[in-house]
């Protein structure tokens, strides 16, 4: 095999450090993946199982002596369902592709992250994978209607469950959702689709204050039933958005928050007019200070450029600490000043920036550059610690992997951390597949 493949399949786009891997097996069907899982065990050998290598926690690294059981080649769309509004796919299948087969047909597939072209459906899965539209569609796990999962051993579980209501007992695909492929490697899915928006509509809101902002949420979830985004910006993270990728300040003044929002629905005039009329009410309300609303489509492509500013972002603050935490919406204004107090009175050289998913309760927090290791585990105890001291948990929607494992009794108790571990003697008991990651 071609030395670059080994290269290629070495890591995530976690900081975990790099290991090429003792062999790559790319199994072109669901069924070759059993097989190989089987001939593996019979074995012991350990595996890791890779889809898009875009995770953050990284839980697709090898470490040494792992085989790494590639997922990419299995890309098929098996079924389309154009009446019900189901797709049945291979775990390998890119989001991007998914989103575009089904829109070509009149659905639309919610789930939207910023690795959408390079991210796999089966990847999306294991992680239980959120975004941007959670707060009108759900995460990952809701829309999965079922699923395929070959076990360590190869045994093939099918669970391809093709109807919304399904009361036969343990519904047993909810294992695997989330569980960063420790259990199983999960095969193929049936996803559930929604009608295709026709017209989809953003604005800019500037804010006084973070109370303001869980208003404004909660006034536009009533008023605006197409409300499908609603990011959160604290001023820190608008002026380094700014800075990075020379985007003009949006509004005369600078404000302490900043809101973007996203409607979907069936007419962009109409559903333009509501936005307006709800945003007018939070103006005379006081909610909102200033707002901006997308004219359109390139207008709102430059709206969200503030906000998709994190990947670059993400590499100007090399080395860096980056934590995607679930935070209670009472507890978010409290946290994010304390820690904000913390860390800029302990590293006042380094940049701490805060933004998230408001309607879900997902904070994220990049800090950096750190050139000590000591200080990036300063960093994540004085952050995790927070957030459990809040009643969150220390990861929202980018999993625990090999990053987060220490921390994870701060958001699982030890009655929940035995029955994990059960579980996995109980499904993986050469404890071979995906091993020494989310659970020590």
């Amino acid at each position: 095999m071609d030395p670059s493949v080994f290269d290629a399949h070495a890591g995530d786009w976690s900081d975990a450090p790099r290991v090429r891997p003792g062999m790559v097996v790319m199994p072109r069907t669901p069924a070759d993946v059993a097989r190989a899982l089987g001939i593996l065990a019979s074995f012991g050998q350990s595996v890791v199982v890779q889809g898009g290598l875009t995770g953050l926690a990284g839980g697709a690294t090898p470490q040494p002596g792992e085989v790494a059981l590639s997922l990419s080649r299995l890309t098929a769309i098996e079924a389309f369902d154009r009446l019900g509004g189901t797709i049945s796919v291979q775990a390998g299948l890119a989001l991007e592709q998914l989103q575009n087969a089904v829109e070509a047909e009149g659905w639309f597939f919610p789930l939207d992250l910023g690795a959408r072209g390079t991210c796999q459906i089966g990847g999306n899965a294991a992680t239980n994978a959120g975004g941007n539209r959670v707060v009108r569609f759900g995460t990952m796990r809701e829309l999965i209607l079922g699923m395929e999962v070959a076990l360590p051993d190869g045994t093939v579980l099918s669970m391809m469950n093709k109807v919304t209501k399904n009361t036969t007992g343990i519904d047993l695909k909810q294992m695997f959702i989330g569980s960063e492929g420790v259990l199983g490697v999960i095969t193929r899915l049936v996803l559930k689709l929604e009608p295709k928006p026709a017209a989809a509509n953003t604005a800019l809101c500037a804010l006084g204050s973070f109370d303001d902002a869980t208003h404004l949420l909660k006034a536009l979830r009533v008023q605006l039933p197409g409300l499908s985004s609603f990011e959160l910006m604290w001023d820190g993270f608008m002026r380094a958005a700014m800075d990075i990728a020379a985007l003009k300040a949006p509004f005369g003044d600078a404000y302490p928050v900043y809101v973007l929002v996203e409607t979907l629905g069936d007419s962009a005039e109409d559903d333009r007019l509501a936005l307006e009329r709800a945003l007018e009410r939070a103006l005379d309300a006081g909610l909102v200070q200033d707002v901006i609303v997308a004219q359109s489509i390139d207008h709102s492509r430059q709206l969200w450029a503030y906000r998709e500013t994190v990947g670059e972002l993400l590499s100007k603050l090399k080395p860096h600490a980056a934590f995607d935490v679930g935070v209670p919406m009472d507890a978010m204004d409290a946290l994010v000043n304390r820690v904000h107090d913390t860390l800029g009175a302990r590293f006042p050289a380094q940049t701490h920036l805060f933004f998230g998913h408001l309607g879900d309760g997902n904070l994220h927090l990049l800090s950096g550059p750190y050139a000590d290791a000591d200080a990036l585990l300063h960093v994540e105890e004085v952050v995790y610690q927070a957030v459990s001291e809040a009643g969150g948990c220390i990861s929202a929607e980018h999993g625990i992997g090999v990053i987060k494992q220490s921390f994870l009794p701060l958001s699982r108790s030890d009655a929940e951390l035995t029955l994990m571990k059960q579980l996995k003697s109980l499904l993986d008991p050469q404890g071979i597949l995906n091993a020494n990651r989310v659970l020590i």
